[in-house]
């Protein structure tokens, strides 16, 4: 009979005794711990127990006991190895709907572990949940993602990782809500594969997928009112002088100015047509260009003049025959003459036949001035100085713009920043005297190329929110705005 080699009865010792361990799921809290720390140790020693090892360390994970689940989590990366990376994945995946806090950052850090062992296999099982898990697993995965994977480095982000997460994240937009929306997007944007310029029109199109630009607008229905505005928030970052806003510009002309006065707002406080016409302000400096740029500009223009009415007719005595004077809405004004003005420059022989171009360049903001004259620090800070302060900048960007456009022909030369939108703050800085290499032939002195803005810099507008925003669309302050009415509203344009 031949002899049974030594090494190979050992083996099936230790088989035998690795199938103890795995036995002691079934036993006692301390034979529990022990076999969440012994199963994983030498899970490589048995690969025909894998899957056997596998689904004990999962009775584990869903244990009673808290600490024994946490312990069996902790080592689940030691079972991602080959293929059971997309397995483990999977697993650790569905274990985020915990709502231990502790549990919950210990899939975290598993999650994160296996990683850096294997992204693109990581990815195959988060993607996975999300695409069929449940809601909460489904909803807490989208998290991880928008938050976790701008922390990993690039040799573990690679070119096709993110080509892998930007492939599969197109697959989950195809049914996303709102929210989802802008987590994914917020994936997608920090790809460092796409922040090029054409990585950036990748995501501007797939933008323009979700924002259903190739439909009519629905002005009664929130939810799709909603959905644009959504899909043009998360497009502004992207326009550049590269990446054009062109479709969304002209989708807002042709769809959403003609509709104005009938949206409907998805929240109920927000001001949906001040809304929308930040939103088209915003846009219009990087729209290029337009089949029918004409038209878009009388629609522009049109839409103006309703928010700034003629003022009532004088009767025979010289009295109004209304006892008030009409209001107009500086905010909306602002937002409408601002890009019209943008895209007025790309047809300069546009003009506004008749309009008495001094009397609407006289906007007596003087009143204005006078109340904030002398007001520093907190009588600044006061809600009522705060709207004051705000009023006076848009009625000075209104100023400005009308200067332009009524030039004949308009020159477009003036640059305003939107009332909403911060001062960029510069310091001061003292003169440096130039150094020898600063220096050209004969003492003078080279000229010195200013930095250009990055373009990252430009601030992102954010929606209005509170009792300030609120109350600047329709600023109101005694005889201010009748003096305002009075100057510009009698102008009668043909």
């Amino acid at each position: 009979t031949p002899k049974i080699p030594r090494p190979f009865i050992l083996n099936l010792q230790h088989k035998d005794a690795y199938q103890v361990i795995l036995d002691g799921v079934k036993g006692g809290p301390k034979e529990k711990r022990l076999a969440a720390q012994f199963i994983p140790k030498f899970f490589s020693s048995f690969p025909e127990l894998a899957d056997a090892a596998i689904n004990a360390q999962l009775d584990l994970c869903e244990d009673e006991d808290v600490s024994i689940r946490r312990q069996a989590i902790k080592e689940l990366p030691r079972f991602a190895t080959g293929e059971n990376i997309l397995r483990v994945a999977d697993i650790l995946t569905q274990l985020l709907q915990t709502d231990d806090t502790a549990e919950f950052n210990q899939v975290n850090a598993a999650l994160l572990s296996i990683f850096k062992t294997d992204a693109k296999g990581t990815l195959g099982g988060l993607f996975s949940q999300i695409l069929q898990g449940e809601d909460i697993v489904r909803e807490r995965a989208i998290k991880f993602l928008s938050t976790k994977l701008k922390t990993l480095p690039e040799d573990v982000m690679t070119k096709e990782v993110e080509d892998y997460v930007f492939a599969e994240t197109k697959k989950v937009l195809e049914d996303v809500t709102g929210e989802e929306f802008v987590l994914l997007m917020r994936v997608v944007s920090g790809l460092r594969v796409l922040q090029t310029v054409s990585g950036r029109q990748q995501l501007v199109e797939l933008v323009v997928e979700q924002a259903f630009l190739e439909q009519a607008l629905n002005p009664a229905d929130p939810d799709t009112v909603d959905r644009l505005l959504q899909c043009t928030r998360q497009a502004l970052p992207l326009f550049s002088k590269n990446v054009h806003s062109t479709r969304f510009v002209t989708y807002f002309c042709d769809h959403v100015l003609p509709n104005l006065s009938t949206l409907t707002s998805p929240v109920a406080e927000l001001d949906i047509q001040l809304e929308v016409l930040k939103l088209l302000a915003e846009m219009s400096p990087f729209c290029g260009d337009m089949e029918k740029l004409e038209a878009n500009l009388n629609m522009l223009f049109t839409k103006l003049l309703e928010f700034m009415p003629l003022p009532p007719e004088e009767v025979e005595n010289g009295e109004n025959s209304a006892s008030e004077e009409p209001k107009l809405q500086f905010s909306y004004v602002e937002c409408l003459l601002f890009s019209f003005h943008q895209l007025g420059k790309k047809l300069p022989d546009f003009l506004l036949d008749k309009v008495d171009a001094e009397r609407l360049k006289d906007f007596k903001i003087r009143q204005l001035r006078v109340a904030l004259q002398g007001k520093t620090g907190d009588a600044l800070k006061t809600e009522e100085n705060k709207i004051k302060v705000v009023a006076l900048k848009i009625t000075n960007n209104i100023n400005v713009l009308i200067k332009d456009l009524f030039h004949n022909p308009p020159s477009y030369k003036s640059t305003v920043t939107l009332s909403w939108k911060p001062v960029q703050k510069t310091e001061a800085v003292a003169p440096k005297r130039p150094s020898g290499e600063e220096m050209g032939s004969g003492g003078t002195t080279k000229k010195q190329n200013s930095p250009l803005p990055r373009r990252d810099a430009r601030q992102i507008y954010n929606p209005p929110s509170g009792k300030y925003s609120s109350s600047i669309g329709n600023f109101t302050y005694d005889g201010y705005e009748k003096s305002v009415a009075g100057s510009l509203a009698k102008q009668r344009v043909h």
